[in-house]
């Protein structure tokens, strides 16, 4: 005769489970923390320390000058700030194609909808090339305009495949059922649709926001104005060492050169994820649930 749940959770093996469970949970986690707390400790190190690699997740020889000199720096804060303005206009648009496209291939009646997914799958695996992008980008008049970063990456084939599967498995009596009692297609799409998939909606969100937020090559290969830049290309150029001493603003004297060249590879990162880390949390609800529902086929 079996045992019942009772029975089974205080078993033996199923102790020795949760024993080995947990452990290699924790091992996960302390393996995924290390890199980002040993970044942060050596953000708030002197150099010296970690030059001698004396820096493991505590701060040795407390220094907060490089995080000074760079945030003291007004071209540093205008490029930030052309950050949130290129992330939050580009996820808007993007969410609005991607969600609307999608809903559209997920409909099997829909004609041409194997030519329409055709397409955007092929774009998947073949693009025009740096140069001809560079040439067309030019050509329509968007370099040193925020099209230049928005346009070309409107829609991820990854994300928009996501929510189609996902669209495919809302029921569609709902949607019957709305459109007999007189609602639109966008009325349904608007009404009905969209507050059924808060998940993969926020799910996708938080994809866009955060290629958007990291981005830099397009910006760095369109852009050649330096109040036009996201903070991501301002930060590339110091860690490559062609402003430091421009891109600061003359802040950073001879004596502070050796101090930024050692520890602003790890200011430059923990300032460019904090935004992204701060957003998670409210979002991460959703964020498996999201990925789940639109990858899995019910």
């Amino acid at each position: 005769m079996s045992a019942g749940p009772r029975g089974l959770k205080d078993s033996t093996s199923y102790k020795v489970f949760r024993v080995v469970n947990v452990t290699v949970l924790m091992l996960v986690v302390v393996v995924t923390l290390y890199p980002f707390l040993n970044i942060i400790a050596q953000s708030f190190s002197a150099e010296g320390f970690i030059n001698a690699g004396q820096v493991n997740l505590v701060p040795r020889g407390f220094n907060v000058e490089t995080y000074q000199i760079v945030m003291a720096d007004r071209m540093f804060w205008i490029n930030y700030r052309n950050t949130v303005v290129y992330t939050v206009v580009a996820t808007v648009i993007a969410m609005a194609l991607t969600t609307s496209f999608a809903y559209a291939i997920s409909k099997k009646h829909l004609k041409g909808r194997t030519a329409f997914i055709t397409i955007a799958v092929f774009t998947m695996f073949f693009n025009g090339g740096m140069i001809p992008n560079y040439v067309l980008i030019n050509a329509i008049g968007f370099t040193n305009t925020i099209w230049a970063i928005v346009i070309p990456n409107a829609i991820s084939v990854f994300n928009l495949l996501v929510m189609k599967s996902f669209f495919e498995n809302l029921p569609e009596e709902l949607e019957e059922a709305a459109a007999i009692d007189g609602l639109s297609t966008y009325g349904i799409f608007f009404r009905i649709v969209l507050p059924l998939s808060k998940a993969v909606i926020a799910t996708m969100i938080l994809f866009y926001a955060v290629t958007f937020w990291n981005s830099w090559f397009q910006a760095f290969l369109y852009m050649d104005r330096a109040e036009l830049y996201p903070v991501t290309v301002y930060l590339r150029n110091m860690i490559a060492g062609a402003s430091t001493a421009t891109s600061v603003g003359g802040a950073a004297g001879a004596d502070n050169v050796a101090q930024i060249a050692s520890n602003i590879q790890a200011v430059t990162m923990v300032l460019t994820v904090l935004p992204i880390i701060c957003l998670y949390p409210f979002i991460q609800k959703y964020f498996v649930s999201g990925i789940m529902l639109g990858a899995v086929k019910q």
